[in-house]
This record gives structure tokens, sequence and C-alpha cells, in this order.
């Protein structure tokens, strides 16, 4: 451990000086191979937090997918089904542990989202997650350790030049946190909020009851977004978050946006997109593009003439927006987690649309009334947390 380490730059290339540091004390990291940037310090020391605290709250492993200070997904390691073997590019005879299956969900809630990104594994890396991080176009990870098998499968990445960070998983942080901006000191105390099933025991709708399994999601949402980018709205399925929407001005904008994602991963797996006959010589990342285009409203990008040859061996037919509204019709047990009140019932309509059938919210809102009864009318259940969930 040391107490600095120099950066190449910061945010950007023209800005130097660069450096991290920690103050009467030496770092609680070291770089094990690889030269990490600003950013890429950044969204290792907030998705590590991210995947501690998910491993706490549930008592299983966790891995986050981080880009720009933000989660493009985070997952606890609930085994993968054959169909999510499939669309994360997981071969089906491959055993994987339980961290492996978390990096698999991370990685695959966003896979457009996730390209270049950062990891955080809660665990140990052991080998089958360091195979499953081999053939993904990623920046770095960041981990309480690694198996010697392990660091070797990363540290050929990059020719030798992959970002392999270790933290002390003992490592405490002061209680008052400071940062600069236009030369000017903030200081607050840090975000140490403990997130467990008490903040969401106090449920407002006439259907009260939350399962276990909702419970679990609901963490899971609210964890990520107390790491995420403000505003920001997060849909969780079966222990993973599907759609993240970080950073926007409108809550309803941040709900659609999520939204959105959670239905791409959901169409992703359509028996139309999972037969589509992409030619051999197709990478992953241009296979992702493609599947992004195709279940979209944009599909003839692909499709046109002169234009699926370069894809496919044969032409598939388009998903029809009738064959996809079909498809998310069926989808149900969708979680839905807010940073802060929804102040209108549009947000609740939206997240209905994508199967949400329980929330967690801060509630606080002067139309509260009106949100409870949108959620009545479609027998979502929703809590009120108290707490609002900024990130800046």
């Amino acid at each position: 451990m040391s107490h600095e380490i120099q950066l190449k730059y910061g945010c950007n290339p023209n800005q130097k000086p660069s450096r991290i540091y920690l103050e009467g004390g030496e770092l609680p990291l070291e770089v094990l191979s690889g030269r990490p940037g600003y950013i890429n310090f950044l969204d290792a020391l907030n998705s590590w937090q991210l995947v501690s605290e998910l491993k706490k709250a549930t008592g299983m492993p966790a891995a986050a997918s981080f880009k720009h200070v933000s989660p493009a997904g985070a997952a606890i390691g609930n085994p993968l089904t054959d169909v999510l073997r499939q669309i994360y590019f997981v071969p089906a005879d491959m055993e994987l542990s339980p961290l492996a299956c978390a990096y698999a969900r991370a990685r695959g809630a966003d896979r457009m989202s996730s390209f270049g990104d950062f990891i955080a594994l809660s665990d140990v890396c052991d080998l089958p997650t360091a195979q499953l991080i081999r053939h993904e176009v990623s920046d770095g990870v960041i981990a309480p350790g690694y198996t010697d098998e392990a660091f070797a499968v990363l540290k050929e990445k990059r020719n030798g030049n992959y970002n392999i960070i270790k933290i002390d998983p003992n490592y405490v942080p002061a209680e008052i946190e400071r940062k600069q901006v236009f030369g000017i000191t903030f200081e607050q105390g840090r975000q140490a909020l403990e997130i467990n099933n008490d903040m969401i025991s106090n449920v407002v709708t006439k259907n009260s009851s939350l399962t276990d399994a909702q419970k679990r999601d609901l963490l899971v949402a609210l964890i990520t977004l107390k790491y995420t980018q403000s505003n920001s709205v997060c849909y969780v399925k079966d222990g993973q978050a599907i759609g993240v929407g970080a950073g926007q001005q409108s809550r309803i904008h941040c709900t659609r946006l999520a939204g959105g994602k959670a239905d791409n991963w959901h169409l992703r797996q359509h028996e139309k997109v999972l037969s589509l006959p992409f030619r051999e010589d197709i990478g992953r990342p241009d296979r992702d593009n493609a599947i992004d285009v195709y279940i979209s409203e944009d599909w003839e990008d692909v499709l046109g003439e002169g234009r699926w040859e370069r894809l496919f061996t044969t032409r598939p037919e388009p998903l029809t927006r009738e064959e996809k509204r079909a498809w998310l019709d069926g989808v149900t047990d969708v979680a839905l987690g807010s940073d802060a009140f929804f102040p209108f019932g549009d947000n609740i309509e939206r997240a209905h649309r994508s199967g949400v059938t329980c929330i967690a919210q801060p509630g606080g809102s002067i139309r509260d009334d009106q949100v409870i009864e949108k959620c009545d009318e479609y027998g979502i259940a929703m809590a009120f947390t108290g707490i609002r969930l900024f990130h800046h």
C-alpha cells in the first residue's frame, strides 16, 4: 500500500497534475496491474461500495458494471437460466461460481452501456469469473483479492496492461468527506445509511404484502441507487438490475429511460432475437449493437437491403410492434426503486407497462395520494422508505 498514486491526468488529458491520496495514512488499495486513471478510480471506489453493501444486505456474492460513475448493471449471484446464458454469451457447459453468475448478470443487464466498463466484485475473484471477464471489453476490475489462476487470466488482458486493483475489505473511511468545486471546499457526513428490510416495512398501498423475493429485489434497487448519479430510478428482476436511469433532470425521464432498458432486457429473450442468424465473423460488440437496433423502431437500419448481409446469413423477419407489446405484456414480478419521491402518477403508469409489481420510494410528495391511488389501480405494492438517496 502507498500514501498516494500519481495519475496520468484527471477527467480529461488537459487536467494535470492528478493523483489520489489519503491524508494521514496509506491508501486502502493496491494496483496489481495496469495504470488506472482518474475516472477508473472513481468508478472503482463507487462500485466497490455498492457490491460490498449488496453482499452484506443479501448474504450473496455481488458484482457491478460501472460506466462514468454510475452502474450499468449490478447483481447478486443467482444461477443463470439457459436463456440468460445465451444472451450473456456464457457457454452452456461452463461451470459458474456464484460470483461468476453475479458478474454475468451485472454485465448482461445493459451490454451496450457496459462496453468498456469498470468491474467490482464483492469476493475474491475466482477462475470462472476471470474467464468471463477475459472475453469482455473492460477497463479494469476491483476486488478484495484474486486467486493465482484468476490473476494469471486477467493479467493477459490488454497485453498485460489491464487495470487490476486489490482493495482492503476492512477499510472504513472517515465519517466526514470533502470535495472541491471551483476552488471551494464542500463538506458533509459520509452516506453511511444501511439499507435493509426495515426501510421497506412501511407499505402504504392496499396490496400490503411483499414476498421475500420482492424484498430482496427492492434492496438491490435501493443499494444500486445509492451509488447512481441522481436523479435515478432502477428496475430489478431476480436479484439483478435490468434497467438503470441515471442523471436525469426529470423523474419521469428517469422512469422512461430505465424502463426502456428493462424492456430491452426482456425483449432480448424473445424467440426471434434468440434465433437471429448472425454470421460467424460478427463479434460480441457488433452483435449487441445489432440486437439493440433490431428490437428498436429503427430496425430497418440492420434489416434494410444492403445492410442485413453485413450481419446475418439470411434476412431475419422484423420484430413487430405488436409482437413486442405482446411479449412485454407477459412480463411481471419486476421491482422498482427511486432515489426520491414520485411527484406524479405517470411514473406508475410507465412502471406498470414494464411489469412492475412492487415499488420502494421515499414518499413525501404533495401528490402521494394520487401515486398511491395509481398503484392500487394496478395492484402494485409500494413502500415509503422516508429516506432520499441522492448521489452527486
